[in-house]
């Protein structure tokens, strides 16, 4: 394992402002709002403040603030932070981020987790934290070749614990991190203490009787399920399909990388009108500047290629392994993509031991209510088997 510190080379900055000057807009002559997308006056005001009023020096300097390293896991590099707690009680905590996700959404949450004392928290609720960026997303870079799907990165994951001495821990996600967080305890057994997610597909099964006594709220979030399949996944089909397609555009223009992800933060958010109302502007641009600079537009959206198989459809597969003996906590926030469904839940999974349903916040908990998922995993912490 190697130190790591991020040093953007100051080319790569004067590339990134030439190419957003030159963006050639396309020609709008209406004025849609957000139902055929990104508005181009919304994106072309939010492009020129990247290009001239965005500080990445001070993002890169925020980021480099906290212990990183670099490591070799199966043929492939894996960059990663890693916050020890001054606490001698501290317990590892795992954090996996999905797409369109980074390392750059856990900022706000990574104090309160590793020194509550030091917040006005109990410092028996303290946590070691590890951060990876996912293989092929932002300074992990792309992977050197295919097959690495959500099983083999959860075999990285319980390597590079090991490799850190954690004989024991939790891991915690949210969209694609929440599918790596419940395969973890298949593939380390004995090692995962509990499991932690703020994202949970709960498929409906075949059985007619399991719909019988599903509650008013349960059945909306049924048809939320089948709203977002049906009108709201093309995303994420495209990028299961055609990947290196859909990559040339993204690596090459950044307005397109921006338009593409920021479409996702306002969708599946609490914003009222404009991601901004839900995700700090310039914690958002950071979070984009990492899929940016790195070049990984390809290999990020590499994985959905990867979970072709296994993605939620029109006729859903049952979710991954469940965590059978191993507890399981679930934050629900309202504004999410999707919503589980508790009796569902519990079909798949034995072990819930929290279930928080909470009345703000969207897919990306951390940025959005740090405090919620803060206190949630707190809560989840002290519900385990002692």
């Amino acid at each position: 394992m190697k130190p790591f510190r991020i040093e953007v080379p100051e080319a790569d900055l004067a590339e990134l402002r030439r190419r957003l000057a030159a963006t050639r807009w396309p020609d709008e002559r209406f004025d849609a709002g957000w139902e055929r997308g990104v508005p181009p006056a919304y994106l072309k005001e939010l492009a020129e403040y990247w290009r001239t009023e965005y500080d990445w020096r001070a993002a890169e300097a925020r980021l480099n603030g906290f212990p990183q390293f670099v490591t070799e896991i199966d043929g492939a590099r894996i960059h990663f932070l890693h916050v020890r707690s001054p606490e001698p009680g501290a317990v590892p905590l795992l954090l996996s981020h999905g797409w369109p996700g980074s390392i750059a959404e856990f900022q706000s949450v990574i104090g309160p987790l590793t020194d509550p004392r030091a917040h006005g928290g109990d410092p028996a609720d303290a946590f070691h934290l590890v951060i990876p960026s996912l293989p092929g997303f932002g300074f992990s870079g792309p992977v050197p070749e295919p097959g690495w799907d959500i099983t083999r990165i959860a075999r990285a994951w319980a390597e590079l614990m090991r490799r850190l001495g954690y004989e024991e821990y939790i891991p915690q996600g949210g969209d694609v991190g929440a599918w790596i967080s419940l395969t973890l305890p298949a593939v380390d057994p004995g090692h995962v203490l509990g499991v932690h997610v703020n994202f949970l597909v709960t498929p409906p099964p075949a059985d007619p009787a399991a719909f019988a006594d599903l509650a008013p709220v349960d059945l909306a979030r049924l048809e939320r399920l089948k709203s977002f399949l049906d009108d709201r996944s093309a995303y994420m089909r495209l990028q299961a399909s055609s990947p290196r397609t859909l990559s040339y555009a993204l690596t090459d223009s950044p307005a397109g990388q921006l338009a593409w992800i920021v479409e996702k933060v306002r969708e599946w958010s609490g914003a009222a009108k404009v991601p901004e109302d839900a995700v700090d502007r310039d914690q958002l641009l950071t979070n984009v500047m990492l899929y940016w600079l790195t070049g990984t537009a390809a290999s990020a959206a590499g994985l959905y290629f990867e979970m072709a198989g296994t993605l939620p459809t029109a006729s859903p597969p049952p979710p991954p392994p469940p965590p059978s003996s191993v507890p399981l906590g679930v934050a629900v926030f309202p504004d999410d993509s999707v919503l589980p469904i508790r009796p569902f839940a519990e079909r798949a999974f034995t072990g819930i031991v929290t279930w928080t349903e909470f009345d703000r916040g969207g897919h990306f908990a951390a940025m959005e209510q740090p405090e919620l998922l803060v206190g949630d995993l707190r809560r989840f912490r002290r519900a385990l088997p002692s």
